[in-house]
């Protein structure tokens, strides 16, 4: 069981290097520094609408999945789990692969630079954001299908799902924090923060996306005589 939460713990940390949630908090925060008003109210209404999301999505994928395996009758045999495991590693191997276009940058959308200093529209792009990651985030998947896959499901399943998507979003609560410190070592966080994310967060996710399909291919391999 802790081999098990280490390997969430794995993909919820590359979920986490999220450049589009970063420039959002970013974008929010420094509108906000303008207006002296508090990124409080923005920013939390923004995280709470992509956490809500994505919670539900996690909680209605494991359900489903769990419901379509009881109506048919399907048993995920020592084979099925290894083919499995091989094409996730292949399939992660060539998205690690694959380069990001604009690696560096800030990804934010013009509709949510323009809702910025609105909480309740803030909340709304959180929800329009985790829409449309959720059902697309290829470490998101792999954990839902992991949790899915055991027999029985982990005792408090959605309570791991929920601890999940709170490690997803700890880099811009940290960017949230550290902006809000008035001193000036916490000034130097903030920006040391959010530009580290900027640069290193796409290619981070590469190297660990390349990293954790060689591990799940290397032990399909291993185990190929179920295969």
């Amino acid at each position: 069981m802790v081999i098990f939460l280490l390997a969430l713990a794995g993909f919820a940390f590359l979920d986490s290097l999220d450049v589009l949630l970063v420039g959002v908090t970013t974008a929010v925060v420094y509108d906000s520094r303008l207006s002296r008003r508090s990124p409080l109210p923005g920013v939390l209404s923004f995280l709470a609408g992509v956490f809500a999301v994505t919670t539900a999505f996690g909680i209605t994928f494991v359900l489903g999945l769990r419901f379509l395996t009881d109506l048919v009758s399907f048993d995920i045999t020592p084979t099925v789990r290894y083919w499995a495991e091989l094409g996730v590693g292949l399939v992660l191997l060539v998205l690690g692969s694959l380069r990001m276009s604009k690696e560096g940058g800030a990804a934010v959308p013009a509709w949510a630079l323009e809702a910025r200093r609105r909480p309740l529209l803030l909340g709304l792009v959180g929800v329009a954001i985790g829409l449309g990651q959720a059902p697309t985030a290829v470490p998101y998947l792999a954990a839902l299908a992991m949790i899915s896959a055991r027999d029985p499901h982990p005792p408090m399943w959605p309570l791991i799902i929920i601890g999940y998507c709170l490690i997803a979003l700890l880099p811009p609560l940290l960017v949230l924090v550290t902006s809000t410190l008035k001193s000036t070592r916490a000034r130097r966080c903030y920006r040391g923060l959010v530009r580290s994310l900027k640069r290193f967060g796409p290619l981070s996710v590469r190297i660990l996306l390349l990293l954790a399909g060689a591990a799940l291919v290397a032990d399909a391999l291993v185990h190929h005589a179920s295969l």
